[in-house]
């Protein structure tokens, strides 16, 4: 089948163009701004058109020999008349498929209770009803708070509960919500494709559970390994407030912010299972909402330490993010980063950067090393005790400090993987390019803080972090001008030696 996407810069349409694809069907999608799409893993497997839903003719010819489109367009967060943007978008692309012939449309819009509700889910609905009305077949989907990283609800979690040991909220943190998880409403978007011509209505999805949105955020608090947060409701915050107050203590756009606070005065439950008859559940079920967060979070404890999204597979749960993601969305990550151009060849720097740790040192503040490991022995963490194997050579896997070498590419890069007590995260990364003229020494320090404790321990030690990490790079680049490196692997170092008082680091 012909397929267009609609909306495939955004979370859900960026994930289900490439799995639209891998179940045979031929895609294109459109997009107002396609230079978005440049850097995603799916580029070169859909044909990508630029066009605005506005504009009458290029939907025209977006729309021409498909056989079926999926709206996924929104403008929430637009300045300006959301409402009517998203009125006008939706007749227009109504018209034009109409017109082109098109068997069916699938839209994914927001539940919603009937009667008064807000202005976000109101025009979501008059979107569905749009479509609907248009004389195309439309299964008109509609889902509450979506669990995945990425999704602005899923963010808003996240972030209140990362960073607030305390959530002062309004009265709608009692309302009951049916999460669904991403990869759910994946399968029924997909599914969808196949409900029989005389489907042309609306269908409620949901997960399996329905709680209150002070037990989501506790729930995705035990699942990030923190304590639950008492939640007080204060009715004094009114929706405008409570906007205000989720843009100064998260990253998410106040434009984004507000829309969503006031869909939350209202429970967006099931009032429906009739999608049942029409796309069956997936085979294991669905997604309960803490192994749905489970899924969103797993790739923090992957190993992968990618600052941002760029170049990302979505080979794997739908729940992983993507270049095309926000930079507000996904984890907090925390990056000390420096690169030095050298007249040392990158054996030579190598060699140095191998050697480093144990009776070799850190190269940089000896004292502020030693007080550290000082301080984590305090904690009861491992400290300075465990010093390295050899002197000279390195292999995965192996102690280093408190360090563990996570990954080793000799003669090219090394990842050290913190083992101290910390609230969070740590690595360390150190890497050499042969260049013209000698080589180029990149180096960085990544913390993924877990917490308001995590935060506030990065925002700590950022004035020793400007002098020890700086002092690495010159002292690792001038080791290696002055060959050095050779004279520590020929030094005699013994297993399991102690570390001296210039260890590990302060990261």
């Amino acid at each position: 089948m012909r397929v267009l996407v609609t909306g495939a810069t955004g979370y859900i349409g960026g994930r289900l163009a490439p799995r639209l694809v891998d179940a045979g069907h031929d895609v294109r999608v459109l997009a107002r701004s396609p230079q978005k799409l440049d850097d995603v893993p799916w580029h070169d497997r859909v044909e990508v058109v630029a066009g605005d839903l506005l504009d009458a003719d290029a939907v025209r010819r977006a729309v021409a020999d498909v056989d079926a489109v999926y709206y996924l367009a929104h403008s929430m967060g637009s300045r300006g008349d959301f409402e009517e943007t998203e009125r006008q978008a939706a007749q227009t692309m109504a018209a034009a498929a109409k017109d082109a012939g098109v068997a069916r449309f699938v839209y994914l819009g927001g539940l919603h209770p009937d009667g008064a509700t807000s202005k976000h889910l109101t025009s979501r609905a008059e979107v569905g009803r749009i479509l609907i009305e248009s004389g195309v077949p439309t299964v008109a989907l509609q889902a509450g708070v979506v669990i995945g990283s990425g999704s602005t609800s899923f963010e808003m979690i996240r972030h209140l509960t990362d960073v607030l040991p305390w959530m002062p909220a309004p009265k709608w943190v009692r309302n009951r919500i049916q999460p669904i998880a991403v990869r759910d409403v994946l399968h029924y978007l997909i599914g969808a494709l196949d409900a029989p011509a005389s489907v042309n209505r609306t269908f409620d999805i949901g997960g399996p559970d329905v709680l209150r949105y002070g037990q989501m955020m506790n729930g995705y608090a035990l699942e990030a390994g923190l304590k639950q947060r008492p939640i007080s409701s204060l009715p004094v915050l009114t929706p405008w407030l409570a906007s205000q107050w989720v843009n100064l203590v998260t990253p998410i756009p106040r434009a984004l912010a507000t829309p969503i606070i006031a869909s939350l005065q209202y429970e967006c439950i099931q009032r429906e299972h009739d999608i049942d008859d029409v796309v069956p559940k997936p085979a294991e079920g669905l997604l309960p909402y803490r192994k749905a967060v489970r899924l969103a979070l797993e790739r923090d404890a992957s190993g992968e330490v990618e600052t941002s999204w760029r170049g990302a597979s979505i080979a794997g749960a739908p729940s992983d993010p993507l270049p095309s993601d926000p930079d507000w969305a996904g984890r907090i990550v925390n990056v000390d980063e420096r690169t030095r151009e050298t007249s040392a060849p990158a054996e030579e720097v190598w060699r140095v950067i191998e050697s480093i740790g144990g009776d070799n040192g850190w190269y940089s503040l000896p004292l502020a090393w030693a007080l550290r490991g000082w301080m984590d022995r305090l904690a009861g963490g491992v400290g300075l005790r465990r010093g390295r194997r050899s002197a000279d050579r390195l292999e995965n896997g192996d102690v280093l400090d408190w360090w563990r070498v996570e990954r080793l590419d000799r003669g090219h890069f090394l990842r050290l993987r913190a083992e101290f007590k910390a609230p969070g995260q740590a690595w360390l990364e150190m890497s050499v390019e042969p260049a013209a003229g000698g080589s180029v020494y990149h180096q960085r320090a990544i913390w993924i803080p877990r917490g308001l404790a995590g935060r506030l321990y990065w925002w700590s030690i950022l004035p020793f972090h400007g002098v020890i990490f700086p002092g690495m790079v010159e002292r690792i680049t001038a080791r290696a001008e002055r060959g050095e490196g050779r004279d520590d692997a020929h030094q005699d170092g013994s297993r399991g030696t102690a570390p001296r008082a210039h260890e590990p680091a302060a990261s």
